[in-house]
């Protein structure tokens, strides 16, 4: 057996999304924020050639703008400090500047308070010359560097010194600070749009995910009603999505195969009626032609002795009982139809029972040249609960069926009762013509006729047996029978023994 796959329940499914769409952007951003920072502050440094660069330097402007130029600014205050000649020297000064406009910055050299190289393509050395800290300004000296705007905001380190000439000079790293902070703008604005995309995506996800869950399995149902309401039944509902959904899948699906079945036992059920119907007129088409028969045969005076009238009179009888016996067991039907059978349940002595029926059966089969044998191989006498009338009307179907079929002349029913186990096993035997391998399967089925029972004389409404297997089944039996062409048939049907249950 197939085990049932657990669904998720859609309050759970509710509850994990207002989760999802919390912690996921939360943790989701926390690793972008890591790694990409990480690498853009990798790729800043690289750029500014910051060897050991972190998030801490390039979000802070001063910090950054001092590590930019903290090896050139290093440069040059030994080189003040060792050889003052070389700050003199336009070659070497040319490739330092050359190094710091690679890092937006560019080195001034100011000697008593005139500008002596300027490494700038913006600033003239007029503007450097008022702008610029002079010779031994407190704090000035110093690596964390002043501020001074000319339109912008330049950033400036200083290093003061005295020529070989003992003359008051500066050299000084000037650098943009508006060139940086478009590298942490960019960055901060490719983090936000990386934020967006985290939540859009999660956003999608969970979109998804609750459609699969819930709206992909109604449009489910919503097809099936569609195909229930134009009459089409041949379709599966597949149980999916959040458990109540799955089980209103399950459910509709059970009413689908519910209401299939319906339909064709409707279809099945139109089309015994049908054969019904065709049978009724056959066998009540056959003895009223006969009482017509003869009933214009006495207007006509063709019955003009008295034994001629009786002869007739009796046939009018008997035909006039077929066809009152024949209606009885359409009405009996009805009711097993409608499952309105109304049974009468009593403790019954089955040997006493038996013994009973088989005097009133022995002068019925007498009467129709019919020889009854009745044994009993019962040890004592058990009970039963079942109904006496419809028990007695199982026999009289089944002895009926049985006479129906007999060819031989010396006609012959053996009943006997047998004891096997919990149950009462009844077999009658006949010495009829047999019934087919191919039919004995099917007599016990409603409607169902052999092609020789297809006659006038032999026919009936194909109903017998299946009211016999009917009341059995009702009683807890069942019903079977074994048969040999040419020899004969037994039919065999048991009833459960009645037990009393102790009271401790």
């Amino acid at each position: 057996m197939e085990k049932k796959k657990k669904s998720m329940k859609l309050r759970t499914r509710v509850i994990i999304s207002f989760f999802i769409i919390i912690l996921v952007p939360i943790v989701m951003c926390a690793l972008t924020f890591y790694f990409f920072v990480g690498y853009k502050t990798k790729s800043i440094g690289e750029k500014y050639g910051l060897a050991n660069a972190t998030y801490r330097t390039i979000s802070n402007n001063t910090l950054l703008l001092n590590a930019m130029t903290a090896e050139e600014y290093d440069e040059v205050e030994k080189t003040a400090k060792s050889d003052t000649s070389m700050l003199e020297e336009t070659d070497y000064l040319a490739i330092l500047n050359a190094r710091l406009k690679k890092k937006q910055s560019f080195i001034a050299v100011c000697e008593n308070g005139t500008i002596i190289y300027n490494g700038s393509a913006e600033l003239s050395s007029e503007e450097l010359e008022n702008e610029l800290p002079k010779y031994g300004d407190p704090g000035a000296n110093s690596q964390g560097g002043v501020y001074f705007r000319n339109e912008k905001q330049w950033m400036v380190k200083q290093v003061d010194y005295e020529n070989s000439d003992g003359k008051e000079c500066s050299a000084f790293i000037v650098t943009k600070t508006d060139q940086i902070a478009p590298q942490i703008t960019g960055m901060a604005r490719e983090l936000a749009v990386v934020t967006v995309l985290i939540l859009v995506f999660t956003s999608l996800g969970l979109s998804l995910w609750i459609y699969r869950g819930v709206i992909g399995p109604l449009g489910q149902l919503k097809k099936a009603t569609q195909n229930i309401k134009d009459g089409n039944l041949d379709f599966t509902v597949e149980p999916c999505g959040v458990a109540e959904i799955n089980d209103l899948c399950e459910d509709f699906e059970e009413m689908r195969i519910r209401l299939k079945e319906t339909a064709e036992e409707k279809v099945e059920f139109d089309k015994e009626n049908k054969e019904l119907i065709s049978n009724i007129s056959h066998d009540l088409k056959t003895p009223i032609t006969a009482v017509k028969g003869y009933v214009e045969g006495i207007m006509d005076g063709v019955a003009n002795t008295p034994e001629k009238m009786d002869r007739y009179i009796r046939t009018i009888y008997n035909k006039a009982n077929e066809m009152d016996r024949l209606i009885n067991e359409l009405t009996f039907y009805s009711k097993i139809d409608t499952n309105r059978i109304p049974y009468t349940f009593s403790k019954i002595h089955i040997a006493d029972y038996f013994d009973d029926c088989m005097e009133g059966l022995n002068l019925e089969l007498d009467a129709q040249h019919v020889d009854l044998t009745y044994f009993n191989y019962l040890e004592d006498d058990p009970v039963v609960i079942a109904d006496a009338e419809q028990i007695k009307r199982v026999i009289n179907n089944i002895v009926s069926n049985s006479i129906k079929y007999m060819d031989k002349s010396h006609k012959v029913i053996n009943i006997r009762l047998r004891d096997v186990g919990d149950f009462v096993q009844v077999e009658i035997e006949d010495n009829g013509k047999g019934i087919a391998t191919k039919d004995l399967t099917k007599i016990f089925d409603r409607f169902y006729r052999t092609d020789a029972s297809r006659n006038s004389t032999r026919g009936g409404s194909g109903i017998g047996l299946s009211i016999v297997k009917k009341i059995l089944e009702d009683h807890g039996g069942k019903v079977w029978a074994t048969s040999k062409e040419g020899v004969g048939t037994t039919m065999y049907f048991v009833l459960r023994k009645y037990q009393e249950v102790p009271v401790s």
